[in-house]
């Protein structure tokens, strides 16, 4: 079993630890995650209002408070609808902005002309004049997601190329800082016109779909592949492999899942405003409140079994941790428990958060826990948020509940065998002092 686990170490460290340096420090995807973290205070403002649109009672309620707000709701559904249609129903708007700020910085190019560089990029071939000559707003939700990044990628390398070729209008140097880079960027802005605007004339000429639909149908295997119980298997999988080797695992899984999970998330929203079936399982309320409860590892039940720990060292690690964990926040636990590099809890560390995400697919998969339709903040207690992501139902309350009640059977055995090494250590280390100190050592 030692050389089993000491050969997977080795790969770890050197096979998969490099790989998921890279992977994690590679531009575009540093770019595209800080995007969605930078929109992400909208669309969770946003997706809070669902709840106020859309309150969680029966139609045929009895109680008075009850029908009062349904009747508020369905009274003032337009004036309700306009802070949700402002937020998550234009994400793709903030989403652009942040990814073409954040890969600015990494070519040494102002963040806020970039962030607006990239936006009209986006703007100019997902937003078409309509026959009345407004403009279409079907590609600033999550339809959008995937033109937001690579708009946004494009507009950024096009503006890098040509100022790192000297290929820009120079001002003398008394010219005023903001004078100077606005006339900087003129021809930035004349080469994403000339490119995309053509591209996007050509593409629907030939195939009857302009950009954003085109790269809809594109991904759309990929979107639907996303939503599936294997997906969310190997995303747990290469996030704990990556955590149990001191990688954040969580970031790099999270910079590659947001853009399904956001494009999924929008149509269930979708579906709820149309009294429809919610159709996805697999978005961000599902990870955050189903497999990481406490954390990567799902470790909150773990820093509470740690609280009653004979250990001292455990013991300590589990009342400076818990309160933390409560809110999603194991650092502590991790490096100081330890778990990361830790043999004896490898195997619950990779396995809670996968039998966990069995038992909650299943569970919505049957519909016996309702699905989730808002976004939350990922540091939302986990039953609380499992319910406030799924508009204030119980049943994933009751979900994450067994969730917990799992990951503490699974982690308990491992503890024990763990804190009995470490009870030896103490009694050994407790032995050696008193020698020094000339007393007899006792049993």
């Amino acid at each position: 079993m030692s050389a089993l686990y000491d050969k997977m170490v080795n790969v770890i460290e050197q096979k998969v630890t490099p790989i998921a340096g890279k992977i994690g420090q590679q531009k575009y995807v540093t770019s595209i995650r800080d995007g969605f973290i930078a929109a992400l205070p909208f669309m969770i403002v946003g997706s809070f209002m669902l709840v106020f649109i859309f309150p969680p009672f029966s139609p045929d309620t009895s109680w008075g408070f009850a029908q009062s707000w349904l009747n508020f709701s369905d009274t003032y559904r337009e004036q309700l609808m306009l802070p949700f249609n402002l937020s998550m129903g234009i994400m793709t708007i903030f989403i652009s902005v942040g990814i073409g700020s954040s890969l600015a910085r990494h070519h040494n190019l102002d963040p806020v002309t970039t962030g607006l560089l990239s936006l009209m990029a986006f703007l100019l071939v997902a937003a078409p004049l309509q026959a009345d000559g407004s403009m279409s707003m079907q590609y600033f939700s999550g339809q959008g997601i995937f033109t937001a990044i690579i708009t946004a990628l494009y507009a950024t390398e096009v503006y890098a190329y040509l100022k790192r070729n000297n290929i820009t209008i120079k001002l003398p140097p008394e010219v005023p800082t903001g004078v100077a880079r606005s006339f900087e960027i003129l021809i930035p802005v004349m080469a994403i016109i000339l490119t995309l605007h053509p591209l996007n004339l050509f593409i629907e000429a030939k195939t009857g779909m302009i950009i954003p639909e085109a790269i809809m149908a594109l991904v759309q295997p990929l979107v639907a592949a996303s939503d599936s119980l294997p997906a969310v298997l190997l995303a747990v999988l290469v996030c704990q492999i990556l955590w149990f080797a001191g990688i954040h695992g969580a970031l790099i899984v999270t910079g590659i899942m947001n853009p399904f999970w956001m494009a999924n998330l929008s149509v269930n929203q979708a579906a709820m405003a149309a009294g429809e079936v919610i159709p996805h399982i697999f978005v961000q309320g599902f990870w955050d409140h189903y497999l990481l409860i406490g954390g990567v590892g799902s470790t909150l039940p773990l820093a509470f079994l740690l609280m009653r720990s004979k250990a001292v060292h455990l013991r300590t690690i589990g009342k400076m941790g818990s309160v933390p964990a409560i809110f999603n926040i194991n650092e502590p636990i991790l490096f100081g428990a330890p778990i990361i590099m830790n043999p004896v809890f490898f195997l619950p560390f990779i396995l809670v958060p996968m039998i966990n995400a069995t038992l909650a697919w299943f569970a919505l998969d049957m519909g016996l826990v309702e699905r989730v339709v808002s976004l939350t903040p990922w540091t939302t207690p986990g039953p609380i948020g499992a319910s406030w992501a799924a508009n204030w139902a119980f049943s994933p309350v009751i979900m994450c509940f067994i969730c917990m009640a799992m990951s503490a059977v699974m982690y308990l055995p491992f503890l024990k065998a763990y804190e009995k090494t470490l009870l030896d250590q103490e009694a050994a280390q407790e032995s050696k002092d008193k020698e020094a100190a000339g007393q007899p050592a006792t049993a």
